[in-house]
């Protein structure tokens, strides 16, 4: 092969690597594009909690609840163990976690309003910020 064939086949392989990593991160924007789903990874960042102790904190229902977890189980966000009758979920991915405060901590300072925060990085529409 000559050497524009192997910059070809480089450049083919960096697009099909850069394009993993951006369906990567659509697939985890899909999965944390719920309310409820950032409210558990929220409420679960601390500690471990169970079933009731999430309804106790978040408002639903225990079957919508169960589908969330079982949702965000699957997908390696969460871990859980049994003890005795008990289901405890912890965060299992530091990833998503991180991503989801910098994501709502931002929202929220912007929602604040407690500076101006120049337009191009806003994360917040800023219909929003101006209630």
């Amino acid at each position: 092969m000559n050497k524009l064939a192997d910059a070809d086949l480089a450049d083919d392989s960096h697009l099909d690597e850069s394009d993993q990593v951006f369906a990567s991160a659509a697939e985890l924007f899909r999965l944390l594009a719920t309310p409820i789903r950032l409210k558990i990874i929220s409420a679960l960042c601390a500690h471990e909690k169970n079933v009731s102790q999430l309804l106790a904190e978040i408002e639903t229902t225990q079957p919508n609840m169960s589908q969330h977890l079982a949702t965000l189980y699957r997908a390696g966000v969460l871990a859980r163990r049994r003890d005795a009758t008990q289901i405890y979920y912890r965060i299992g991915s530091e990833r998503a976690a991180t991503l989801c405060r910098a994501v709502c901590t931002q929202i929220a300072v912007e929602l604040d309003g407690a500076g101006e925060i120049p337009a191009a990085e806003r994360l917040a529409p800023l219909h929003m910020l101006k209630g």
